[in-house]
C-alpha cells in the first residue's frame, strides 16, 4: 500500500490452489495472436546486459463482465541457455510495473528470470481494484506463474512447477504472502513493509483509521476504480465512523492471515519502524504464524516506513537477493543474515535532522514482549473530555506527508522538521490523561510493545482512547513520541467502569538516563475517527507500565559499508616523504593532558605566503574538533583551506600558532601523525604495480606491523574486484580515487583528513562516500573534509568551519550556521488554487505564503521548538484545509548561508 509512485513497493497476488492453477493456465493468452511482444535491451555497466520483453496477457472476464488485461515485463541476463530460478516483483499501490524495473534488472543480473506487472486497475492493466481478491489479483499471479513454467530458461521443480520466489513492498508484500498461501509452487518470499490482516491495519481495536483509508482510496483513483463491494464498504464505514462486522470480514478474507496456516515457505519479513499504516504488530503476527508452520523466518525492522525515514533500499535489496540465493538457488554457503535485525539510531545528523543508523541483531526473533520490565507511573484518576465532533483532534503522525515507502534517503517527510527543533505531536489540554515515571537511573532500551492496565469510566456508550508513550527529557522541556505512533482502542461497557488492557505502540527506542516515560491517554487523534458526541472519560491506572527490552538483541559497533572505505591518502609518494621528514624531528612541546582525547585543537594559526611579510594564506585561525564529528572545511578558492590541511598533516610549518592532535603538537614527522590518515591533492601510485601491491608497499614504508594495516578490510572496501591485480596505469580516475581512499583507511586512523575526496566519483559513489564519513565518525573517530560540493557537505557534516581570505569566518554545528530560519518549503502533490493559497497566508502564525517551485514558501512568525510552535500548528491546519501536502522542511540551505558569510565571493 505504498502511496506514492516513485520507488513503490511490490504487488503480487496469489493462487487459489494447484487444480485451479493448472486450469487457469488455459485462460492466459497473449493478445493479438502471437502477442504484442517488445524486446528491449537494458544496458548497464554493472554486469551483463539485461534483456526485457513487454507483453500484455489476457486474464479473461472479471465478475462484473469486464475484460482483464495485465501489462507485464520479463527480464533475463547472461547465457540464454542457462536454467535459472524465477522471481516475481510487484509494485506498490497507485504505481505500475515501471516502479520496480530497477529492482528487476538487478535480480536478472544475479541470475534470475524476473517478471513484473501492473496490477488490475493500475498502469496499462485493466480491471477493477480488488485489494488482492483471491478470485482476481491473486488468480492473476497464479497465471503469471503458469506463464513462467513455460519459459525454456526457467528452472523447474517438476512439469508446470517453476522454482519461483515472490517479493514486493507494501501492497505487493501482502501479495507475496498470499501467493505462498494460495499456490504451493511458490518456494520463497520476501514481503516488505506490509500487512498481515488488512482489517486489523485499517480498523485497529475497532477504531477506523480514517486518514490512511481516505489516502488509500484517493491513490487508487477514486471509488469507481474499486470493486463495488469495496466502494460500498468504504462509504458505509466512513459515514458511521467505525467499522461493522461485514467490513472486517471483507478485508480479512483478502488478507494473508486468511491463509496463514498454509504459508510454509522461507520468509524474509522486512517491516518499517516509522509506519502508522502497517505497524510492527503486523509483521509480528506474520512472523509468529509462519514460524509455527516450521518454515525459516528472518525479521528485519528498518528505519523507514510509510511515514518517512530511511528505507535502507540498497541494504534491503541485497538481503532479499541473498535470501533468494539461499532458498531458490540452494546456495547453502551464503549468509542470509541474523534471525532478527533492527536498525537503531546512532545520533542525529544536524544537517537535516535525520538519524544516523547502525544495526542490532539477535539469533532469534524476540517478538514484542521479551525481557519485560515494570516501570511505575504516578498519577491520580483523571477526568477529561471528548469534544463535540472530536475537534480539535490531537496529533501523532500526519499520514501521507512522509517519504515514499520505497524511498532510500537518509530522512524525509516529517524527519526533515527535526532540523527545526519541532515536535509534531500535539495534545490539547483537557482532552487527555497523563501519567509519568520517575527519571530512569540508567539507559533503558524499549524494544517491543509496552502494555498497561487502566480503569476506564465514561458517560457515553461509545468510548475511544488513544494511548502513546513519550520520552521526556530532564526538566520536561523536551519530549519525543517515538516513531510518532499512537495505539487506539474502543472500550466497551465503560459506563459502569471497566478494566482495560492496553497494548501501546511497538517501537525500538532508547530512553537515556535521567529521562522519564510519560503515558498519555487522549480522547482524539487526527488520523482516526472518534465519537462525535461530547463525553467525559475518567481514567486511572491499575498496573505499572510493562516495558519490553529484548535483552538478547545486541547493537553492533558502527559498521563501515562494503567497498567504500574510500578515505584517500596522499599516496605512497607522500608516505615516503613523511618518513624522510620523520628523520629530522625537532624537539616538540610537551603533550597537553587536557587535550589527550581531543582529535584536533588549532590555536592562532598563521602562514604567510613565500617571500612575503604581510600577505597571509592563513591568519589567526582557531577552532576545535571533537570525537565523533564530521567537520566540513568550506571557503572559496584562495580561502586557505588546503594550506591549513597541509599544516595539519605536518607537510609545511606554520609561521605562528599551534596545532595539537590528541594533545600533541604537530611537527613534520611527529609520531602522533600515525593516528592521522589523509588525502590531500590526490594520491600518487607506482603505475606499473597492481592496486594491491601499491597498498602493501605503502604500508610497508610506514614501518608499522603488517597486522595493524587491516589490509583485507581495505581491499574489500575498495570494491575494485579483479582490478586489484591489474597495474594501476590501467585504472580510470574514479578507480584511482577509490584505491587512494582505501589506502587512507589503512590502520583505521583516529583522524581522517580529506581534501575534495569525491573528485572523479559518480553520484552513487558520492552517496556511498557520504555514508562512510558519517558512520566512520559515529564509531568514535573524526573526519575533516574539504569540499566544494555544498549539498554533500550539508548532508554529510555535523560541524563546519568557514574560511575566507585566510581568516576564520564562522565555526560551529551545521544547523547553527545554516540557521533554523523562519521559512518552510511545503511540497505539494498537486497544484492548489489561489484562494487556498490566500487561506494559508491568513492562518495564525503565518506571515506570508507564496508559490514557489515545487510547492508553497510559507514564512512563519518564528519556528519555535515546542509542540505548539507555528510550524507544528501549520501542518495541522494544512491537513484540515485539505492542502495536498507531500513534504515540509526548512527552506534555507547551506549554500544560502555560505554565500551570506563570505559576501557572495565564491
Amino acid at each position: 500500500m505504498d502511496l506514492r509512485r516513485p520507488k513503490a513497493g511490490a504487488w503480487k497476488a496469489a493462487l487459489r490452489g494447484p487444480r485451479r492453477l493448472f486450469a487457469a493456465a488455459a485462460a492466459v493468452v497473449v493478445l493479438a495472436g502471437a502477442g504484442t511482444l517488445t524486446v528491449v535491451p537494458a544496458l548497464s555497466d554493472e554486469g551483463p546486459d539485461v534483456r526485457r520483453s513487454d507483453q500484455t496477457l489476457a486474464m479473461g472476464k472479471a465478475a462484473d463482465g469486464q475484460d482483464v488485461r495485465i501489462d507485464t515485463s520479463y527480464f533475463t541476463a547472461g547465457d540464454p541457455g542457462e536454467k535459472r530460478p524465477a522471481v516475481l516483483v510487484g509494485h506498490g499501490f497507485g504505481g505500475s510495473k515501471s516502479d520496480v524495473r530497477e529492482q528487476a534488472e538487478k535480480l536478472a543480473r544475479k541470475g534470475y528470470a524476473v517478471m513484473t506487472w501492473s496490477a488490475r486497475g493500475f498502469g496499462k492493466s485493466t480491471g477493477r481494484i480488488g485489494l488482492n481478491d483471491p478470485k482476481g489479483e491473486v488468480a492473476d499471479v497464479s497465471r503469471l506463474i503458469d506463464w513462467l513454467a513455460e519459459r525454456p530458461e526457467v528452472r523447474l521443480d517438476k512439469a508446470g512447477d517453476p522454482r519461483v520466489g515472490v517479493t514486493g513492498a507494501s501492497y505487493g508484500g501482502a501479495a507475496a504472502l498470499l501467493a505462498a498461501g494460495y499456490d504451493q509452487r511458490v518456494d520463497a518470499i520476501a514481503p516488505v513493509i506490509t500487512y498481515w490482516n488488512l482489517a486489523d491495519a485499517l480498523f485497529p481495536q475497532g477504531v477506523f483509521k480514517k486518514l490512511w483509508a481516505g489516502i488509500f482510496l484517493s491513490a487508487g483513483g477514486g471509488c469507481d476504480r474499486f470493486e463495488k463491494r469495496l466502494c460500498e464498504m468504504y462509504d458505509r464505514v466512513a459515514v458511521a465512523g467505525k467499522p461493522d462486522a461485514k467490513a472486517r470480514e471483507l478485508l480479512s478474507e483478502r488478507s494473508p492471515s486468511a491463509v496463514g496456516d498454509r504459508i510454509k515457505v522461507p520468509a524474509l519479513i522486512v517491516q518499517g519502524q516509522t509506519d502508522s499504516l502497517f505497524t510492527l504488530n503486523q509483521s509480528d503476527a506474520m512472523a509468529r504464524a509462519i514460524r509455527d508452520n516450521h518454515a525459516p523466518v528472518s525479521v528485519d525492522w528498518i528505519a523507514g516506513g510509510h511515514d518517512g525515514g530511511d528505507m535502507e533500499t540498497d541494504r534491503v535489496a541485497g538481503r532479499v537477493g541473498t535470501w533468494f540465493d539461499r532458498y531458490l538457488k540452494d546456495d547453502k554457503g551464503v549468509d542470509t543474515g541474523p534471525a532478527f535485525r533492527v536498525t537503531r539510531t546512532g545520533g542525529i545528523d544536524s544537517t537535516d535532522g535525520a538519524a544516523t543508523l547502525r544495526g542490532a541483531s539477535a539469533d532469534r526473533y524476540p517478538g514484542l514482549e521479551s525481557g519485560v520490565r515494570d516501570v511505575p507511573l504516578a498519577g491520580r484518576p483523571q477526568t477529561f473530555d471528548n469534544p463535540a465532533g472530536a475537534s480539535p483532534p490531537a496529533v501523532s503522525a500526519l499520514p501521507g506527508i512522509g517519504t515514499a515507502a520505497g524511498g532510500g534517503g537518509r530522512g524525509g517527510g516529517l524527519a526533515q522538521l527535526s532540523s527545526l527543533g519541532i515536535g509534531v505531536s500535539l495534545d490539547f489540554p483537557g482532552q487527555n490523561a497523563s501519567f509519568e515515571s520517575k527519571p530512569v537511573s540508567e539507559d533503558l532500551h524499549v524494544t517491543g510493545a509496552p502494555t498497561v492496565r487502566a480503569h476506564v469510566k465514561s458517560d457515553s456508550e461509545d468510548t475511544v482512547l488513544f494511548g502513546k508513550v513519550y520520552d521526556v527529557g530532564p526538566g520536561g522541556d523536551q519530549r519525543v513520541l517515538p516513531a510518532q505512533l499512537v495505539a487506539p482502542v474502543r472500550v466497551a461497557d465503560a459506563v459502569d467502569g471497566v478494566d482495560v488492557d492496553l497494548t501501546l505502540p511497538a517501537v525500538d527506542h532508547e530512553l537515556k538516563k535521567g529521562h522519564r516515560l510519560r503515558l498519555v491517554l487522549a480522547s482524539t487523534d487526527l488520523g482516526y475517527a472518534s465519537p462525535a458526541r461530547p463525553a467525559a472519560y475518567t481514567v486511572s491506572l491499575k498496573s505499572d507500565l510493562k516495558v519490553p527490552t529484548a535483552p538478547g538483541v545486541d547493537t553492533a559497533a558502527a559498521p563501515l559499508p562494503a567497498w567504500v572505505w574510500w578515505l584517500p591518502i596522499t599516496g605512497a609518494v607522500l608516505a615516503v616523504g613523511l618518513l624522510v621528514l620523520g628523520r629530522r624531528r625537532t624537539t616538540a612541546p610537551a603533550p597537553d593532558p587536557a587535550l589527550a582525547e581531543v582529535p584536533l585543537q588549532i590555536t592562532d594559526l598563521s602562514k604567510r605566503y613565500a617571500k612575503s611579510t604581510d600577505r597571509y594564506a592563513v591568519r589567526d585561525v582557531s577552532f576545535r574538533v571533537e570525537k565523533g564529528q564530521v567537520l566540513g572545511l568550506l571557503g572559496p578558492n584562495g580561502a586557505g583551506k588546503t594550506t591549513t590541511l597541509r599544516m595539519l598533516m605536518g607537510l609545511i610549518r606554520p609561521d605562528a600558532g599551534e596545532i595539537r592532535v590528541f594533545g600533541r603538537a604537530i611537527r613534520p614527522g611527529a609520531p602522533v601523525l600515525s593516528r592521522v590518515g589523509a588525502f590531500v591533492e590526490g594520491a600518487g601510485f607506482l603505475p606499473h604495480l597492481s592496486g594491491r601491491e601499491n597498498l602493501e608497499l605503502y604500508w610497508a614504508a610506514t614501518g608499522r606491523p603488517a597486522a595493524d594495516a587491516h589490509l583485507d578490510e581495505a581491499l574489500e572496501i575498495a570494491g575494485l574486484g579483479d582490478a586489484l591485480a591489474r597495474a594501476v596505469r590501467t585504472y580510470s580516475q574514479g578507480m584511482r580515487q577509490r584505491l587512494a581512499i582505501a589506502q587512507a583507511m589503512l590502520g583505521l586512523p583516529d583522524l581522517l583528513i580529506l581534501d575534495e575526496p569525491t573528485n572523479g566519483l559518480d553520484p552513487p559513489q558520492i552517496r556511498e562516500m557520504r555514508e562512510v564519513m558519517i558512520r566512520y565518525a559515529e564509531g568514535g573517530r573524526t573526519v575533516i573534509v574539504s569540499s566544494h560540493l555544498l549539498a554533500e557537505v550539508e548532508q554529510s557534516c555535523t560541524h563546519l568551519v568557514v574560511m575566507d581570505r585566510g581568516r576564520l569566518v564562522q565555526a560551529g554545528p551545521v544547523d547553527e550556521i545554516v540557521g533554523s530560519g523562519d521559512t518552510l518549503l511545503v511540497g505539494l502533490a498537486a497544484d492548489v488554487p489561489d484562494p487556498l493559497v490566500e487561506k494559508v497566508a491568513s492562518l495564525p502564525g503565518v506571515v506570508s505564503a507564496t508559490r514557489a517551485e515545487g510547492g508553497l514558501l510559507v514564512r512563519l512568525e518564528g519556528p519555535g521548538t515546542g509542540d505548539g510552535s507555528p510550524a507544528a500548528r501549520l501542518l495541522v491546519e494544512l491537513v484540515r484545509l485539505e492542502v495536498p501536502v507531500e513534504s515540509a522542511g526548512p527552506h534555507r540551505r547551506l549554500e544560502d548561508a555560505f554565500l551570506t558569510l563570505i559576501g557572495g565571493t565564491a
